[in-house]
């Protein structure tokens, strides 16, 4: 069998970080690559950190150019650009879709990436209107295959505080027994789970996965 690259963008977020494990320990992928803003530790011989700034085009396209799948699950808050929205959609938006970008210039035909329940360039939220920007220009860009998965409030240990979805989560899980089965909480664990299957599947075109869907990947992987 052919030995496999998968290329992490967000490697150390929620979502990232469980992905990174998993990938690790899957024998069908020979190399992990990190691409990361900053030097991060590491003495796995499967894996290399590739440190550059995502403004450099070049660089951010040779990293990616090689892969034979690139994940994106990177994100920000408000808070890490102290509510500068410029600089938000430098991360939120820029990275994912320059991402998906390089991955059709270079030949890597399988990109899976995180948005968000709810997204749509057409809606008035500014963070739910970026999601579905990003959404649009990466399906406009006519991969191979690319796969957008939707959760709604994730749950697992974040390495950071943060203090608006740590209490939403007492108040949202209780009650969501009541939610549509879209929009309930997931395990960031079931979505990292779900994007490493995607890369397994046959998932031809544009693709999104909502929870139901996320579910039915992630029981595949043990």
């Amino acid at each position: 069998m052919t030995k496999k690259t998968a290329t992490i963008i967000g490697a150390t977020g929620l979502i990232g970080s469980y992905l990174y494990n998993l990938i690790l320990k899957d024998d069908e992928y020979s190399e992990i690559r990190i691409i990361s803003r900053r030097p991060l530790e590491n003495d796995h011989p499967k894996v290399k950190v590739v440190v550059i700034d995502f403004a450099d085009n070049e660089a951010y396209k040779s990293a990616i150019k090689g892969s034979d799948v690139v994940f994106c699950a990177i994100g920000t808050t408000s808070k890490k650009v102290k509510g500068d929205k410029t600089e938000y959609r430098k991360v939120d938006y820029d990275v994912p879709v320059n991402a998906a970008k390089f991955c059709k210039e270079t030949g890597c035909e399988k990109f899976i990436f995180v948005s968000s329940v709810g997204a749509s360039s057409k809606s008035k939220n500014f963070y739910l209107k970026q999601k579905g920007e990003v959404e649009d220009a990466v399906k406009s860009l006519s991969i191979k295959s690319a796969v957008a998965l939707r959760p709604s409030l994730l749950l697992g240990d974040r390495k950071e505080f943060r203090f608006g979805e740590d209490v939403g989560k007492y108040i949202i899980i209780p009650l969501s027994i009541l939610f549509p089965t879209n929009m309930k909480p997931i395990k960031a664990l079931m979505v990292a789970k779900a994007m490493l299957q995607a890369s397994k599947e046959y998932l031809m075109g544009y693709n999104v996965m909502h929870r139901t869907e996320m579910k039915k990947l992630s029981a595949s992987i043990k």
